[in-house]
C-alpha cells in the first residue's frame, strides 16, 4: 500500500448534470469532508479530523434555529414522500439534507427508492453516486479513526477493506459517468487514481497514458504513472516520467507537482548511486524552492 504522506490528489473534478436539481450540491472547492461535491482526494483529505463546520459563521442561537428549520423541513418531507412517493424534488431535497446532517446512508436508501420510481433521471443517478461516495467516504474516515487508536490487525485488516471500498465504489462511479458522458474527460484521470488506491497499478499506468497528449492532463497523468512505476519496482522507468512532469518546458506543470517529482527525483538519483544526475536534480530542487520563497515574499 502507498505510503498515504505521498500520495497526491487528482486536479479533476466532477461535472453536475445540466439538468441540475434544486438541491445543492454543494461546492465545488471544497472536499467532500467540508460539505462540497465529491471529487478525488488525498488521504491527507480523507483522514483530516477537524471538519469545517457550515454554520460556523453563525452563533449559537443562529446555529440552533438553523437546525430546527431543517429539522423541521426533514419530517415535512419524510411524511410528505409516504403519502406522495412520485415527488422527484421531494426526494432530491431530502437527500440533500440527509447528506448535510451527514447520514448518506439514509440518503442512499432513498435514493434508491427514487430510482426505481424515476430511471432515468439524471439527477437522481448523480445524488444516488454521490450518497455512495459519501458513505463509503464517511466509513473510511470511521475506520481510519478507530485503527489509529486500537492499533491492532483486526483493526489495519478492517481499514485495508475500507480503504480498498473507497477506491472501488470510485471507479464504479467514474464508469457510470463516462458511460452517460464520454466527454467528462477529467473522470478518466480520476478514475486512474482510483485504480492506483485500489492497487490496480497496471490498469493506473496504462489509462494515464490516454491522457499523455492532453495538456490539461498531461503533468498529472505523468506523475501518476510514476508512482505506478514506483510501486511496481520499476525505478528508471519511473525517472523519466518523474522528468516529464518536473523539466518539461512545453507543458509546465503546477508547481506543486514539480516540486514532488523533483524530490522523487532526488530520491531515486541517490538510490540508484546517480549521483552526477542527482546533483542536477538537486540544483533544480533548490532554484525552484528559491522561486517560490521569492515569490511569497
Amino acid at each position: 500500500m502507498p505510503d498515504p504522506d505521498t500520495t497526491t490528489a487528482s486536479s479533476a473534478g466532477d461535472q453536475t448534470p445540466s439538468s441540475e436539481s434544486t438541491v445543492d450540491s454543494g461546492n465545488p472547492d471544497l472536499s467532500p469532508l467540508d460539505g462540497g461535491r465529491w471529487r478525488p482526494v488525498s488521504p491527507g483529505e480523507l483522514l483530516r479530523k477537524n471538519v469545517v463546520d457550515p454554520n460556523e459563521e453563525f452563533d449559537d442561537d443562529q446555529r440552533e434555529h438553523r437546525r430546527t428549520v431543517q429539522l423541521e423541513r426533514r419530517q415535512e418531507l419524510e411524511h410528505k414522500l409516504k403519502a406522495n412517493p412520485t415527488d422527484l424534488d421531494g426526494f432530491l431535497e431530502l437527500a440533500g439534507i440527509y447528506r448535510s446532517e451527514h447520514r448518506p446512508l439514509e440518503a442512499k436508501r432513498l435514493l434508491q427508492q427514487a430510482t426505481q420510481i424515476f430511471p432515468d433521471d439524471e439527477r437522481v443517478l448523480f445524488q444516488l453516486e454521490e450518497a455512495i461516495l459519501a458513505r463509503s467516504l464517511q466509513q473510511y474516515r470511521e475506520v481510519s479513526d478507530l485503527a489509529s487508536r486500537l492499533k491492532t490487525p483486526e483493526a489495519d485488516r478492517e481499514l485495508e477493506r475500507s480503504r480498498s471500498d473507497w477506491a472501488m465504489r470510485r471507479i464504479e462511479v467514474c464508469r457510470a459517468r463516462l458511460a452517460r458522458d464520454p466527454s467528462q474527460i477529467q473522470l478518466r484521470l480520476a478514475m486512474a487514481d482510483a485504480k492506483f488506491d485500489a492497487e490496480l497499478f497496471e490498469e493506473s499506468f496504462a489509462d494515464a497514458g490516454h491522457l499523455l497528449e492532453l495538456d490539461e492532463f498531461s503533468p498529472q497523468a505523468h506523475f501518476l504513472r510514476a508512482r505506478c512505476l514506483l510501486a511496481l519496482g520499476k525505478d528508471l522507468p519511473a525517472m523519466k516520467e518523474l522528468r516529464a512532469v518536473a523539466l518539461r518546458r512545453s507543458v509546465v506543470a503546477p508547481e506543486s507537482l514539480r516540486h514532488a517529482s523533483l524530490k522523487l527525483l532526488c530520491d531515486l538519483a541517490d538510490k540508484l548511486s546517480l549521483h552526477a544526475t542527482g546533483q542536477q536534480y538537486h540544483a533544480h530542487l533548490k532554484r525552484l524552492q528559491a522561486a517560490s520563497s521569492s515569490s511569497k515574499s
